[in-house]
């Protein structure tokens, strides 16, 4: 005996595939759909039908956009760089209101162990767009993991040579932590990347 008919257990199906969404979330959604009024599940439909037609990449820094150029490649100079592995990332640097220069995401990491290396993420596009000549400083702000680490650090190495000022964001302890609370990886990354004041 099947526990679902089949047009709920294919929601469910569908839904379980986003990620962080395990089978009993997967059936609080399917019931949701099924509890709301039409209209609400044909907008919801509609929404996800309408980014995937409308949404791509930015031919210039691989953002998300809805035209072949998105916004910030359009009106901000192209002196400073941020580098960051997705598009989620340019967001979550969007709402502090303090960058003010075009973005470069790189759609991943380097990472060996997953078969991933400097030709599977766009690290050509960034080199591209540094042979355009303007660009004076190139701040990485990819993860503070082991693949973010060796990504910016590779990067860095290739962009040297050509004289164009490589950053990295800050890492260390968070602003309200006690020290006996602080991890030892941030610790030691707070005592490297300590400041004069």
């Amino acid at each position: 005996m099947k526990i679902y008919i089949e047009p709920i257990g294919r929601l469910i199906n569908e839904f379980s595939k986003l990620p962080g969404v395990g089978t009993k979330t997967a059936q609080r959604y399917a019931y949701k759909i099924i509890n709301m009024p039409t209209e609400e599940a044909k907008n919801f439909a509609d929404a996800i039908m309408n980014v995937k037609k409308n949404v791509r990449y930015c031919s210039i820094c691989g953002n998300f956009s809805e035209s072949d150029i998105c916004d910030v490649c359009k009106i901000r100079p192209n002196d400073t760089i941020c580098v960051v592995k997705e598009p989620k990332d340019v967001i979550a640097i969007e709402k502090l209101n303090e960058y003010s220069g075009v973005y470069h995401v790189l759609h991943g990491t380097i990472s060996p162990l997953d078969g991933i290396g400097p030709n599977d993420i766009n690290i050509k596009g960034l080199l591209d767009r540094i042979a355009k000549g303007g660009v004076k400083e190139v701040i990485m702000a990819t993860n503070p993991d082991v693949e973010g680490e060796a990504t910016a650090l590779y990067i860095s190495n290739l962009l040297k040579p050509l004289g164009i000022k490589v950053s990295r964001l800050a890492h260390g302890i968070p602003i309200g932590t006690d020290l006996e609370y602080a991890d030892e990886v941030s610790l030691a990354r707070a005592f490297v990347d300590r400041k004069e004041l």
